[in-house]
């Protein structure tokens, strides 16, 4: 019985560092404009939010439009108040379309992870 319980226990902590390590990277949280919705004026920012602190140097942000185009904006900063949020000025107001934005990060345990979605500016 000593054994088993040894063993279970054993098995629990090897578990627990095995879900530790599945989440030990920087995934989208939440944006602003938000995945996949519709606003009705164009944002001066984006605004992204990860689940682990962002290294602003090995991390950006791209934002097209539908066809291609690239959208004029600054560099993705990280805030200093939150290091998981970046933050990227654009430089020109959107025009009512479809845009997708396009990210990497790299988080702080060093591991890179990258991703896009789209949101719409409406008519």
């Amino acid at each position: 019985m000593q054994r088993l319980l040894k063993l279970l226990l054993l098995a629990a902590v090897a578990l627990s560092f095995a879900v530790t390590a599945a989440f030990a990277h920087a995934f989208l949280d939440k944006a602003v404009p938000g995945v996949g919705t519709t606003v009705v004026l164009s944002p001066s920012e984006l605004q992204l939010t990860f689940t682990q602190k962002i290294v602003p140097a090995f991390s950006g942000v791209r934002i097209a439009a539908i066809g291609g185009k690239r959208v004029p904006s600054d560099k993705a900063v990280v805030d200093h108040a939150n290091p998981k949020v970046l933050h990227v000025r654009l430089l020109h107001p959107l025009r009512p379309g479809t845009y997708v934005v396009t990210w990497h990060v790299v988080s702080v345990d060093t591991h890179r992870t990258s991703g896009h979605y789209r949101f719409t500016v409406s008519p």
